[in-house]
């Protein structure tokens, strides 16, 4: 890299840092598409299972503790959830797949909910979708891969949880998901390896989420 893309870089790092120093709050949960909020704004959606780490990521990008709430039940995640950033963007939380105590039908329901959404989202820029980096890509994954190419949304690949396991093998799980899913007509070509906790990856995610967007502070 040379001095001037580097410095490009950190300029856009901390041009990222102020836009999600904004404000952000919880706007409504949706359970069915006739209540969602008007397409004003640029969304960013998460998508990944029900245990994956959603509501972590959402409050370590925007520096709060309790924005999205986390919870070992289904609860909210059966719902399609909107938080705005001071009116710049809105962050979506779509309901988390991989539930077994939920009905099938129930399971169904919501996640049909994310999938109309998916479809029907004009002001939808990209989906972020979180794998667990202990895990990698599983069985249960290709679904929600096989509807996001459905939908022809642009998706990036988001591991979480890196703490729990070695630099080295985090890069090489995110090695091996890159190429994974390099075939897969609406993946971007770039998988991020972050941690909630310790906030690893948290800044490169902020400012992809920024360029996707086109939003400036």
């Amino acid at each position: 890299m040379t001095p001037e893309e580097q410095a490009e870089r950190e300029a856009e790092i901390e041009a990222a840092r102020v836009l999600f120093a904004r404000p952000a709050t919880f706007v409504l949960g949706c359970a069915k598409i006739e209540q969602l909020p008007e397409p004003d704004l640029p969304e960013i959606a998460f998508a990944g299972r029900s245990n994956v780490g959603k509501s972590s990521l959402i409050n370590a990008l925007v520096g709060m503790h309790k924005l999205a709430r986390a919870s070992t039940e289904p609860g909210r995640t059966r719902e399609v959830n909107f938080f705005d950033l001071d009116g710049k963007m809105r962050l979506v939380d779509l309901p988390g797949y991989g539930w077994a105590k939920a009905s099938k039908g129930e399971v169904k329901r919501f996640q049909n909910l994310g999938r109309d959404y998916l479809r029907g989202r004009v002001t939808l820029k990209r989906v972020y979708l979180l794998i667990d980096a202990r895990h990698g890509l599983k069985k249960v994954d290709d679904e929600a891969l096989d509807a996001l190419d459905l939908s022809a949304v642009s998706y990036q690949i988001v591991l979480t949880k890196a703490d729990k396991i070695k630099p080295h093998e985090g890069q090489k799980v995110a090695e091996a998901t890159l190429k994974a899913v390099s075939k897969r007509p609406a993946a971007y070509p770039e998988v991020l390896l972050t941690s909630s906790e310790k906030g690893t990856g948290i800044s490169e995610l902020r400012a992809a989420i920024m360029r996707a967007t086109g939003t400036a502070p």
